[in-house]
């Protein structure tokens, strides 16, 4: 593995290089696997089934080895750090699959950046911005925010815990009923003054994110949209949903749930063999 780094300050990213890229192909170049906050080691089991191609990993701006500041982070900014890597690395057009948050930003790149890219696929990006209950679901996005920003992590940690188990549409009163107490998820409701933390900073711009529905359609089959099937109606799968709609393609059904690609990292297991094979069926 070759660490390096492109930015500088707050806007520097760290990046692993697994493999030779050299070795890479036109059939087989180099495969990013990125999520946000989900940061590299998310991807340890996951990388471990790409053995025919270099991998490389990164984390996202303000989150693991990078530096840290307190203010929001948008798509956008994340698609021009996935760039910077493309071009330092001068391994493109690369494949690219993102989930979760990670998802939103590939497409963002998919659609500033389509030379970057010779597929990429989108695992349950969370957005909101195509959904009928568009409004209600952004005002909780924006209430954790507020939330965290108000009284720090752990409050709006159980608020955000609660709502992506939520499954289904979500009705205009959601944030009527109580808040969660953070010690049923075994946080503290303390405020430790810290306001860094990769996730609240990434919302809800990464919800707000509203797909250029004809930017994406021009890159046909090399756009793979993704949903565990195990998912459900939680907002991620909804969300991934309905860009394939908007794109009037169909979604692809991987195994397991959002984290189906885990095999113990942060102590969530999904069915990763299942689901490396299901996204080499993709890339292939």
């Amino acid at each position: 593995m070759q660490t390096h780094t492109v930015g500088s300050g707050t806007a520097t990213v760290t990046y692993d290089i697994h493999g030779d890229l050299t070795q890479a192909t036109p059939e087989r170049p180099a495969l990013f696997l990125i999520g946000s906050p989900m940061d590299a080691v998310g991807f340890t089991t996951l990388r471990s089934h790409f053995t025919d191609r270099p991998v490389v990993n990164y984390d996202p701006r303000g989150a693991g080895r990078n530096p840290t500041d307190t203010t929001s982070i948008t798509p956008e900014e994340h698609a021009d750090d996935l760039h910077r890597v493309i071009e330092a690395l001068g391994a493109g057009p690369v494949d690219l699959f993102g989930s979760s948050g990670g998802a939103v930003n590939a497409l963002a790149l998919a659609e500033a950046h389509p030379d970057d890219v010779r597929r990429v696929v989108a695992h349950e990006p969370p957005t909101a911005a195509l959904l009928p209950d568009r409004e209600a679901a952004l005002a909780v996005c924006r209430d954790m925010r507020a939330t965290y920003d108000a009284h720090g992590s752990g409050l709006a940690m159980a608020k955000f815990i609660s709502f992506v188990m939520y499954d289904g549409l979500v009705p205009d009163d959601y944030l009527d009923q109580p808040t969660p107490d953070p010690a049923q998820f075994g946080m503290s409701s303390e405020d430790d003054g810290n306001r860094t933390d990769p996730l609240m900073r990434n919302m809800p711009d990464s919800n707000t994110y509203e797909p250029d529905v004809e930017a994406l359609s021009a890159l046909g089959d090399r756009l793979v949209v993704a949903v565990g099937a195990e998912s459900g109606q939680q907002l991620a799968a909804r969300g991934g949903r309905s860009v394939a709609e908007a794109l009037g393609r169909p979604v692809v059904e991987y195994p397991s749930n959002h984290g189906g690609f885990l095999g113990g990292e942060y102590g969530q297991q999904g069915d990763p063999d299942a689901f490396a094979a299901a996204l080499h069926a993709s890339l292939d």
